[in-house]
């Protein structure tokens, strides 16, 4: 059944990650979500050049692909939090990877502009 909804939808199964946390901001929500339950203003303190408008979008969109879980307390004001789901944490090695990655670069940028 899986590789039928890829093959009537996607090319390859890289494009149902791509479109599930693509984008500048997913991974980085993801990625401060592997520290814990996050408030909706704690996001936008770590994420400073993200828009309200497109936090909560790119929220509800990983909310919406099951890997991230928003609990709204009633309370006044309402205090929402975020957290990831199982399969939001299934993400973590590829996220932490992705950051390595960086850090290898950026090392190996350094040291090529040190050079010259």
């Amino acid at each position: 059944m899986a590789r039928s909804l890829i093959k009537d939808k996607y090319h390859c199964a890289m494009e149902v990650t791509l479109e599930l946390i693509g984008g500048k901001w997913k991974p980085l929500l993801l990625y401060y979500l592997f520290g814990g339950t996050r408030r909706f203003g704690e996001l936008k303190r770590l994420l400073p050049d993200v828009t309200q408008r497109m936090l909560t979008r790119q929220l509800r969109e990983l909310e919406g692909a099951g890997l991230v879980h928003r609990e709204v307390f009633k309370e006044v004001p309402p205090r929402v939090e975020y957290s990831l789901t199982e399969l939001g944490w299934s993400l973590k090695p590829l996220i932490e990877g992705m950051d390595a990655w960086g850090e290898v670069y950026v090392t190996k940028i350094v040291s090529q502009s040190n050079v010259e």
